[in-house]
């Protein structure tokens, strides 16, 4: 077995699930908008904790959350919510199980005025902005764009959604290329 030597940003450390994740789905541009809804419900369970105890959390996230079908979701009753307090192959944390199910419903308003990729891609102009941070250090927590995504975010319904939560949610679906210059997914994505 060969060992893989390349440079990837040293947040995902060398953990396989988290090796994947960094180097096939993080930064990569999403324009899917029940997977941005998706990402952004778990980002928004991930407040407080590690991406990595999410990260292998996820299926039993989407076995739970219907597949976070939203109009599913949005149709949650206090059972379903309590079904959910109950498996413990997620993080149970009633408020953001129920922030799930409003944000399914925000999700539902949203779509039926607009385009949910679109409104969410129209905080970076529709295109990802590539970034070229050579250190860690130099990556912000927000920007002016997580900030006006999460009041738009907020205004529309959402909550588990602030400015730092949104500026891991654009890294992440590709909104913006934090990867660094010295990873070998920088120029890939």
């Amino acid at each position: 077995m060969t060992s893989d030597t390349r440079a990837r940003c040293p947040w995902c450390g060398t953990d396989p699930v988290y090796v994947v994740y960094h180097d096939c789905e993080w930064g990569v541009p999403e324009r899917d908008g029940r997977a941005l809804f998706e990402k952004l419900v778990l980002d928004g369970f991930q407040a407080g904790l590690s991406w990595i105890t999410i990260l292998k959390k996820r299926q039993n996230f989407r076995r739970v959350f219907d597949g976070f079908d939203p109009e599913r979701l949005a149709r949650w009753s206090d059972a379903e919510v309590a079904r959910a307090m109950a498996d413990p192959g997620i993080v149970r944390h009633r408020g953001k199980i129920e922030a799930a199910v409003g944000n399914a419903q925000a999700w539902l308003a949203v779509q039926d005025r607009y385009d949910f990729t679109e409104f969410l891609w129209q905080f970076v102009g529709g295109e990802p902005i590539v970034n070229r941070f050579a250190t860690a250090a130099e990556v912000p927590a927000q920007t002016v764009q997580s900030q006006q995504m999460s009041r738009a975010l907020r205004q529309a319904g959402f909550r588990f959604c602030g400015p730092v939560i949104t500026y891991a949610f654009m890294q992440a679906t590709g909104m913006v290329n934090d990867h660094l210059t010295c990873c070998f997914r920088h120029g890939q994505v």
